[in-house]
């Protein structure tokens, strides 16, 4: 089917995928809790005639469409939503107390759920067996998409690839955006307890403070970005909250909690970059008769676009937006947890614009205000579906 076939379906059930969002929006669930969520999806899926899905890590659910014999294009969406109170005055706003799609997976769900409302009547014409991921959990250690690995998703791919998009308020609805090679970052949490001895404020002498020792601590560690890597890879390290546990205006207390993330696009530096995190908050705390309680929580990994499927995939964005609306992306220090996938097979994560020309829609993500403007599900289901039929297998 050519795009003006494509576009012609789109609008046909543009009112559908609106509608699906809007409840999705409504109902959001966070991250593996998603039970309502996954039900909803199952009855879409029964809804458009497919039988042929089966559930994984209790609310995920895979969709296969097409010739098992043919390869295997994967395409995947996030159902979970934040901790967030929405503050909205959309009639479709969220119903849940504190709990809201701020992050947009309710547009990522509802634009597969309008894919495969497309595909399915064209399945004996698909050149790809194509598989749809409805994953739970992207915003929670360790993330649906490793549990979903781990679970089989790809034992029986057959010259897999996997494409997948997320909302981007800083671009326009009808545009999409790419990045070839490295995009995002991996992201890991650091949690240490600094231990030392309390005791009176005027009587210094009399404690081991923990508070110059954090302090040594995050300077010292800074040098970990700027002497330690190599400067052509980005790096951040970030402490976001300190607190004491104890403690006054004239008391110095016993210990004193530093957490922090540490995000890069490099693996092995990233595995060097603990070890260095390690040895120099030991070798301090040890100099000055302290202790350290450290954890190094391993998060997601860096996220790699195949250079060769983004590349076809802009091809066939240029075909079916137009030049203009096809834009290139720099590398992001934010993290997802689609990457696990693409250290696994070929991917390709692009990007969704979903503001309007008003600048009604330019809330970013994990915002209580966040929303986006609708029209954005034409381009986000038509250009899942045109890469369904068209990328070259």
């Amino acid at each position: 089917m050519d795009k003006d076939g494509v576009k012609s379906l789109v609008d046909k059930f543009h009112d559908d995928v609106v509608a699906m969002r809007r409840h999705l929006h409504q109902f959001p669930e966070l991250s593996f809790e998603e039970y309502d969520t996954s039900k909803y999806i199952e009855e879409q899926l029964q809804r458009f005639g497919i039988t042929s899905y089966r559930k994984s890590i209790n609310t995920g659910i895979v969709v296969s469409l097409g010739d098992r014999s043919k390869p295997t294009l994967y395409l995947r969406a996030d159902i979970d939503a934040l901790p967030i109170q929405e503050n909205s005055k959309a009639e479709y706003g969220s119903k849940r107390e504190g709990i809201m799609h701020a992050c947009g997976h309710d547009v990522h769900t509802a634009t597969l759920l309008g894919a495969l409302q497309i595909l399915k009547p064209l399945e004996h014409k698909l050149p790809y067996n194509v598989v749809g991921i409805f994953q739970p959990g992207e915003e929670k250690l360790p993330g649906g998409a490793s549990l979903m690995i781990k679970d089989g998703l790809f034992e029986n791919a057959n010259n897999g690839r996997i494409v997948g998009n997320h909302v981007h308020p800083p671009m326009l609805a009808g545009t999409i955006g790419l990045k070839p090679d490295i995009y995002m970052a991996s992201a890991d949490e650091i949690y240490c307890s600094i231990t030392g001895k309390g005791g009176h404020g005027a009587l210094p002498h009399m404690t081991i403070d923990p508070l110059p020792i954090v302090a040594e601590i995050i300077l010292a560690l800074q040098s970990t970005i700027s002497r330690s890597a190599d400067p052509s890879m980005p790096s951040v390290l970030t402490f976001g909250k300190i607190h004491s546990l104890g403690g006054a205006t004239n008391v110095i207390p016993d210990t004193i909690r530093l957490e922090g993330t540490f995000r890069t696009f490099n693996e092995a530096w990233r595995k060097e970059a603990h070890q260095i995190i390690t040895r120099k908050i030991e070798h301090i705390c040890a100099a000055h008769g302290a202790s350290a309680d450290l954890e190094i929580r391993v998060g997601y990994p860096s996220l790699y676009n195949d250079t060769t499927l983004t590349n076809q995939c802009k091809q066939l964005a240029i075909e079916y937006l137009g030049e203009e609306n096809v834009l290139d992306l720099p590398i992001r220090t934010t993290s997802e947890d689609f990457a696990f996938y693409s250290h696994e097979i070929p991917a390709c994560f692009y990007r969704i614009g979903t503001n309007n020309a008003s600048n009604a829609f330019s809330s970013s993500v994990h915002t209580d205000t966040f929303d986006v403007d609708e029209s954005c599900l034409k381009t986000s289901v038509g250009m899942m579906t045109y890469l369904a039929l068209q990328l070259p297998s």
